[in-house]
């Protein structure tokens, strides 16, 4: 099996925490998440300036999911020996190089091998963050450490299509990436300057990912997962139809909305890793029941734009706080296997997204705008039920 050690301190036995390390991975997902989220807002410009559809376009989406997803699952497995710091700046350096190469695109295929470079860079970044911060805290502060690390992925995804779409209009949507990579170049320094090396104890990582497949409280925490997040993305993927068709909202009440569930989802975000640091339970299921809560709330009084606004405060809140709390869970779970139940969960969580937006997709035209959120609703609270009653390794 694979796990990580960073010197340790010998006055007083333990390892020295490094919250500027921590730091510095909240920033460089943040970099990474960002650049993710970019072409959301810059689709029909890209397209336009390389002669391609808008659809065509889209497909920087895709790539950048599928890579990582494989990431995440491979990346301990393909590195198995080398020092975690260098895995993780050199991961960084990938998203800046994959960003400038997107800036200067001459055409669809290059930019798309560039997007696929910044999959590999977001996969095998977010997977590795969990052990790298175990690494960097006491065990009581994971929670805490992952709470830093994971509001960098909420406001990275909050503020990535408005901040596109603004700098699209004064710098163009080549401009953007290159201050994309401005970002994680900044990222990369800070990096390079608090991260402590961090080096594999053993080199099999296939043999413990197999490992940890072959654990049922795994897979029935990747299960647990699975339902929580396609739960959640099935009905957050076509909110906006529901929110029309339960009330009168109007496009400016929707971004309203949305700034609504985006505070929320950072609030939770904020809470949840001190919460499961105390009460890791109570955590990972308070979070996923409130975000399948919210989705019932809103089809129960969405017909009031207050209690749509209630709603999605509350869904919003659950959700955030969902990440944190099932990412240290799996810690708890499997202490020895950290990088290889990371990768598990990043690439179930990727997974997830595409479920949820199919399942939900049909929903929509095969039954009716409300079916998303009550399919969503009752995967959220069952994966709540699982996630509580699994039992931690010690």
């Amino acid at each position: 099996m694979t796990t990580t050690t960073p010197s340790i301190d010998t006055a007083t036995g333990q390892k020295p925490a490094s919250w500027a390390g921590v730091v510095s991975l909240g920033l460089g997902v943040f970099a990474i998440v960002m650049s993710e989220y970019l072409p959301a807002s810059l689709l029909p410009r890209i397209a336009d300036d390389l002669g391609v559809s808008v659809g065509a376009a889209g497909q920087s989406v895709t790539v950048t999911a599928i890579a990582a997803a494989l990431s995440a699952l491979f990346i301990s497995v393909v590195l198995p020996r080398a020092d975690r710091r260098r895995v993780m700046i050199g991961l960084t350096l990938l998203a800046v190089i994959s960003n400038v190469i997107v800036a200067f695109a001459p055409n669809l295929p290059v930019l798309l091998a560039s997007r696929i470079l910044l999959g590999v860079a977001l996969g095998g970044f977010w997977a590795m963050a969990t052990a790298m911060a175990a690494q960097m805290v006491l065990a009581g502060h994971l929670g805490r450490a992952l709470t830093i690390i994971n509001i960098g992925v909420s406001v990275a995804t909050v503020a990535a299509v408005p901040l596109g779409v603004w700098l699209g209009e004064v710098w163009g949507w080549r401009g953007v990436f290159l201050f994309g990579a401005v970002v994680a170049v900044i990222a990369l320094i800070v990096q390079a300057t608090t991260l402590p090396r961090v080096t594999p104890t053993a080199a099999n990582g296939l043999r413990a990912l197999g490992s940890a497949l072959r654990s049922r409280v795994v897979i029935f925490l990747l299960l647990a997962v699975l339902l929580v997040f396609s739960g959640h993305f099935s009905g957050f993927t076509y909110i906006r139809s529901v929110a029309e068709s339960l009330s009168a909202i109007d496009a400016g009440g929707f971004s309203i909305l949305l700034l609504v569930f985006g505070i929320a989802n950072f609030v939770g975000t904020a809470i949840g890793g001190p919460l499961a640091d105390r009460a890791m339970r109570l955590a990972v299921f308070l979070f996923p029941a409130l975000a399948g809560m919210g989705m019932f709330v809103m089809l129960a009084t969405g017909g009031s734009i207050v209690g749509l606004f209630i709603a999605a405060a509350l869904w919003g809140f659950g959700f955030g706080g969902v990440p944190t709390a099932v990412l240290t869970w799996g810690a708890k779970i499997e202490p020895t296997r950290l990088e290889q139940i990371g990768g598990l969960i990043i690439t179930v969580c990727n997974i997830a997204v595409a479920v949820g937006a199919i399942v939900g997709g049909i929903l929509v035209d095969e039954a009716s705008a409300a079916a998303p959120l009550i399919i969503g609703g009752i995967a959220a609270l069952i994966g709540a039920a699982i996630l509580v009653s699994l039992r931690q390794r010690h």
